[in-house]
């Protein structure tokens, strides 16, 4: 069994402590496109349970193969593998070589340089990145292409740019992939949980699974069923998350796709959102 105080001090550095029962730690790579895919159950979570945990994101800086099929939810093993460090996700590496990306880790010290900024700083830019990347086919490792993303997530662009050469943001990089090390993470996405009320080991779930897994690990985590919170109007939606595709709104409203194509002709029809479509999908954003 795997005791989360073992933890601590590697996690302190950048957990957003809050006084809720559980805590997410959602284990990803910036390049992945199956870590892309995971997004809209976060989503969905952060919408109706967010009263219940605190959502870390954690960056491997190890690329594994993704296995094709769907996993089940496992107790993290006391014995975690090491990384095998020549055996990159194929899906990454793909992505990596359609936008020209020949360092890849740079992407995540950026993402950490960010966060010296605030937890949800680092978020901003760390979806930011992903709009550059899956939406605009922009290289995230370009220099230049960081600091404009910084840029529009309102960060201190001098600071992030001294940040990004740092040893604070090294740290917190290595610190990232000792966790992942050590807690047995070996796929992304991964999605490990703890209950700090609770003296039981951890449960982790790799890959990416209908929503109603995710709600089912909850309540075994939880000891109860939790109340779920009413979803926001879809404007409100799109608004908050600044930047959403289709699927996300198929997948947290659960509405058929030919309702969800009506309400956004309806808003599209009033100038309130406007449409944006690339190669990974549909996307929508309020327009200011």
């Amino acid at each position: 069994m795997i005791d989360k105080k073992h933890y601590n001090l590697e996690l302190e550095a950048y957990s957003y402590h809050e006084n809720r029962p559980l805590e997410l730690f959602l284990f990803i790579d910036p390049l992945c496109q199956h870590c892309w895919a995971l997004e809209p159950i976060i989503k969905k979570l952060l919408l109706e349970y967010s009263q219940y945990f605190s959502l870390t994101y954690v960056l491997t800086g190890k690329l594994q193969h993704l296995n094709p099929l769907p996993k089940k939810v496992k107790r993290i093993s006391t014995s975690p593998r090491p990384y095998d460090h020549n055996r990159p996700c194929p899906h990454c590496e793909n992505v990596a070589g359609q936008h020209g990306i020949t360092s890849p880790f740079l992407a995540s010290i950026a993402i950490k340089a960010a966060e010296l900024q605030g937890r949800k700083a680092g978020i901003r830019f760390l979806r930011k990145l992903q709009e550059y990347l899956f939406l605009k086919g922009e290289n995230i490792t370009d220099v230049n292409i960081l600091l404009e993303c910084a840029k529009e997530v309102q960060l201190d662009v001098h600071e992030f740019q001294n940040d990004i050469h740092s040893v604070s943001t090294s740290n917190a990089f290595q610190c990232d992939i000792q966790i992942s090390n050590e807690m047995g993470v070996e796929e992304i996405p991964s999605l490990v949980l703890f209950n700090n009320n609770s003296e039981q080991p951890g449960l982790k779930v790799t890959g990416v699974h209908q929503y109603e897994i995710y709600e089912e690990v909850l309540v075994e985590m939880l000891g109860e069923m939790p109340n779920r919170e009413e979803l926001p109007p879809l404007l409100s939606f799109i608004h908050h998350f600044q930047l959403v595709t289709t699927n996300d709104i198929v997948t947290v409203y659960e509405w058929p796709v030919s309702r969800v194509e009506k309400e956004l002709k309806k808003l599209l029809f009033q100038q309130k959102i406007e449409k944006l479509v690339s190669t990974h999908g549909t996307f929508w954003r309020v327009v200011y």
